[in-house]
């Protein structure tokens, strides 16, 4: 995975707001705009662990603020000493060293093959020295091929308490990544080390980055990545200082081979995905024609409707969504080309069967009919209507309709038209953002389950204007035309429907026929 996105700012107080390449080594934060790394700024052995650099001289020599000052430590008093539950023979195999003064310990050394040393200062507060990041602690230990297991962990302090758990009956290599994102320079210096080995054993976090590197090692070394399952324990030295050496042991013997969650090669993963996966759930569209051909509008399916200008996208888009409220399916809905109230007269005019889109339309007679419509509509709530202030776009988005879907139980999304997200920008811009948002689109409806319905306009051959990949990555597409040139009225306002692509049921064609009336401002369904 090139990309971490969604995590902690170095810059700001953001938790997942930056984006960082494992590949350049670079970041920047959404919230802040801060680059990372900014220039002059120095940053902490945490945050270069998470997030290493290209360049080695960069912070090597930052000390952390507000450390326990030492009185009278003298250079070269380290001693091995026992720590977290690490005996001293371990500390000394590993050459990790301890300096102390009258009041307690100071720091702690973690010494890498090339010398760079990674220091703790008590409690808990790192730098580095001449820190490497193509280096794995431990390394030197052991030649490259000396045994048929090589055990890599997260940490240094986990290399040594896996070692210590496993020695007597297990004397093969265990070593350290430098950090929880190692960088590309340490899969290319220390690759053929690891792979001399039959099997390469991780126990590391059972979290997004332990996950990471599972599938970066699963990838470099086929077929012989094995994980310790972390259960109760989330590492080797939380397992030792439960005294839980034996169970340590058993989840080391029982690891299993790693397959990356985007892999299912296992008759359980099979069966999982077909006892676990949710049956598509599909919703009468109230168009017979229509539902004769998609069977309705369906969950975890990105659907585009399309057409040019002046066709009636959005009142079938509006059909569509009045049909919703009828079935009490809970969704949310964001017309970009119309206020917030005209949006919910369109469905008030639906409910009450003639056209009160404007206040001029409502009278004292009809002004408490459309409060009761009002009423009628929202007493379940389950309309959700929404807007996205000025400046947001794409990514706000996507986390909006993430979070109706999560916290409010939404089943379909509707918007449009997809084309005004990226207003603004140059046509070139708008064509990359919308690739990636249809991208991301298609890809999050089928994680969440979710439906979501937009609407592109269409340049004159037919395709969506600025950007292909919005039906390339739609499930469903339903193409709509209108005779607007014709003498006869009812012609000019016959909205023709046509299913130009099917991916879950396969059928194509006529979608049905949808007649408007301009006194009503109301979609019926012609035979």
């Amino acid at each position: 995975m090139t990309e971490m996105p969604h995590q902690p700012c170095p810059h700001c107080d953001s938790s997942d707001a930056f984006s960082y390449n494992t590949q350049k080594m670079v970041g920047n934060c959404f919230s802040c705009h801060e680059a990372y790394p900014a220039k002059g700024k120095h940053y902490s052995a945490e945050v270069l662990a998470k997030y290493p650099l290209k360049d080695k001289e960069n912070n090597m020599n930052y000390v952390p603020k507000n450390i326990r000052p030492a009185t009278n430590l003298q250079v070269g008093s380290g001693n091995f000493v026992a720590d977290r539950g690490i005996a001293t023979q371990t500390m000394e195999f590993y050459g990790v060293k301890t300096y102390s003064d009258a009041d307690g310990p100071v720091k702690q050394e973690y010494v890498y093959p090339s010398g760079g040393k990674k220091i703790r200062y008590y409690p808990k507060a790192f730098s580095a020295e001449g820190l490497r990041a193509d280096e794995l602690f431990g390394m030197n230990l052991w030649n490259a091929g000396s045994a048929r297991y090589v055990t890599v962990t997260e940490g240094e302090v986990d290399a040594m308490s896996a070692y210590q758990m496993l020695k007597g009956n297990y004397t093969n290599p265990v070593v350290s990544l430098p950090s929880a994102t190692p960088s590309k320079a340490l899969w290319e210096k220390c690759g053929s080390w690891l792979d001399s080995f039959e099997k390469i054993v991780l126990s590391v976090d059972n979290d997004e980055a332990g996950n990471a590197i599972a599938a970066k090692m699963a990838n470099l070394f086929p077929n012989k990545v094995y994980r310790v399952p972390h259960d109760k324990y989330k590492d080797a030295n939380e397992f030792l200082e439960a005294r839980q050496g034996q169970a340590f042991k058993s989840a080391w013997y029982s690891a299993k081979k790693f397959v990356p969650e985007n892999i299912l090669n296992t008759s359980e993963q099979f069966l999982s995905l077909y006892r676990d996966t949710p049956e598509h759930q599909y919703v009468p569209t109230g168009i017979q024609a229509l539902d004769d051909k998609i069977m309705g509008l369906m969950q975890g399916h990105f659907t585009v409707i399309k057409a040019p200008t002046g066709v009636g996208k959005t009142e079938v888009m509006r059909y569509l969504e009045y049909n919703l409220l009828q079935q009490k399916v809970p969704f949310a809905t964001w017309h970009l080309e119309e206020t917030k109230l005209r949006s919910l007269l369109g469905l008030v005019s639906y409910h009450m069967g003639g056209n009160v889109t404007r206040r001029d339309l409502i009278d004292e007679d009809t002004g408490p009919l459309v409060e009761e419509a009002i009423i009628e509509l929202t007493k379940d709530e389950n309309f959700y209507q929404f807007y996205l202030p000025d400046g947001q776009g794409a990514d706000e988005l996507i986390e909006q309709i993430r979070f109706f879907r999560e916290a409010c139980g939404c089943r379909f999304i509707f918007f449009e038209p997809i084309q005004d997200v990226v207003a603004g920008l140059t046509e070139d811009g708008k064509e990359q953002i919308l690739a990636d948002l249809s991208v991301r689109l298609s890809k999050l409806a089928a994680e969440l389950n979710v439906g979501i319905v937009t609407i592109a306009h269409t340049n004159d051959n037919g395709d969506p204007k600025y950007c292909k990949m919005i039906a390339q990555r739609a499930s469903v597409i339903v193409n709509l035309s209108r005779n607007k040139e014709s003498d006869d009225e009812d012609d000019r306002n016959t909205t023709f429907l046509a299913v130009e692509k099917n991916r879950p049921c396969a059928e194509i064609g006529h979608g049905g026929r949808m007649r408007f009336d301009p006194k009503t401002f109301i979609l019926k369904e012609l035979a």
